[in-house]
Order: C-alpha cells, then structure tokens, then sequence
C-alpha cells in the first residue's frame, strides 16, 4: 500500500499507486501500519507529521482491498 503525502502537504492513501508526491510504502498488515506509525517510520519517510485521522483512513482503505496483495509488481 502506498502512502503520499501530496504537493498540497495532505497525507492520503494512494490507492492507483501514481499519485503526485513524496510516496511510502507499507505492507498490507495492520500491524505494519501501527508499527511504522508507533515508531515514527512513516513521518520520517514522508518528511511531515502525519494527520491524527490517518490511522482511521488506512484502515479503511485496507479493508477496501483486503483481497489484493501486493503491488503492480507483487512486492509492496
């Protein structure tokens, strides 16, 4: 799953993978997502402090394409 943090400063998930702006990848996995948040992986990565909502928005969007894995070339 790609994250992106827009040339606007929001950070939104990249469903389609193309967006404009600074991206990161995360696995599909809730724990991934609450460890890189926990952490501070993805802020660092983004070069931005996240949204308080973001949590609440991949997890929605995670339930969306549970059934999908992995990227346009099966590794993210």
């Amino acid at each position: 799953m790609r994250i992106v943090r827009t040339p606007s400063g929001a950070v939104v998930p990249d469903e389609t993978g193309r967006a404009a702006g600074r991206g990161a990848y995360l696995c599909r996995t809730g724990d991934c997502l609450q460890i890189a948040i926990k952490k501070g992986a993805l802020s660092r990565a983004l070069k931005t402090p996240l949204p308080e909502e973001l949590p609440q928005m991949l997890t929605g969007s995670q339930t969306n394409n549970e059934t999908i894995e992995g990227g346009t070339l099966g590794q993210e």
